[in-house]
């Protein structure tokens, strides 16, 4: 064999080489999207390094497949949803209390899954690797309660942190601890407090999810979610309501 026809077989196998290095590297990037969603792209921000990124991800893994995760009974399932009813109720008469009993009861709600509860990192990071689409609404529910704690946060803000513990709650427990919620009612409802609907109460569609645009899924997930938590209750709602005169 010539030296000229050596060096080009030798090239060919390189290149062989290197693309089959670069197809696996490339299938495991994908696998990671794919599993972590916006973790990944978090992830890599947070670290500044695809490489090491990839490294933590794939460390998230490891533990993960170490952990004896158990899904719900059907009785478990029944009491968190009578549980998170209750965190509604609670609301109506004092939005920071209520906050603090859904984050309690998510916390409760993870343990029972299975998952450690040890450091809130740890178990941001636990959480990722099977409910990465809701981890934000963790982060956010998270930050609010510690604001309610300190006593900055507003109303609204109270309001929002429980429509994300929800998000997570939901996704944790396998089903909508409130279905069929898709109007705001008013706060003293029954259908508000249950975050049902009459079917003699309709609302107008929502033209993006019912033309099926891009956002649908996330507009409706997201609408159900707001629309379910009852507005607090105020002092005007406590004052007697007089009859008007009719003598006259």
């Amino acid at each position: 064999m010539s030296p000229t026809l050596t060096i080009v077989l030798i090239i060919v196998v390189l290149v062989v080489i290197a693309a089959i290095v670069y197809g696996v590297r490339a299938g495991r990037r994908k696998k990671l999207q794919s599993t972590f969603g916006p973790e990944y792209d978090r992830a890599v921000a947070d670290t500044g390094n695809r490489t090491e990124a990839e490294k933590e991800l794939r460390e998230r893994e490891r533990r993960h497949a170490d952990l004896e995760l158990k899904p719900l009974s059907p009785e478990s399932q029944a009491r968190y949803t009578t549980d998170w009813e209750e965190v509604q109720l609670q609301f109506v008469d004092n939005p920071g209390e209520a906050v603090g009993t859904a984050d309690d009861l998510v916390t409760r709600l993870i343990t029972e899954r299975g998952y450690p509860t040890r450091d809130y990192e740890d178990r941001l990071a636990d959480l990722s690797v099977e409910h990465a689409n809701t981890l934000q609404h963790y982060r956010d529910a998270h930050e609010i309660s510690r604001r309610n704690e300190a006593g900055s946060a507003s109303t609204e803000d109270l309001r929002q942190a429980l429509v994300h513990y929800r998000a997570l709650f939901a996704d944790l427990l396998g089903t909508d601890p409130v279905p069929g919620s898709d109007t705001v009612a008013s706060a003293h409802s029954a259908e508000t407090l249950t975050g049902t609907r009459s079917a003699d109460s309709p609302t107008a569609p929502d033209t993006d999810t019912a033309a099926g645009g891009p956002d649908a899924a996330t507009t409706e997930s997201t609408h159900d979610h707001d629309s379910a938590v009852p507005a607090p209750r105020t002092a005007a709602d406590d004052s007697p309501t007089t009859a008007p005169d009719t003598s006259r």
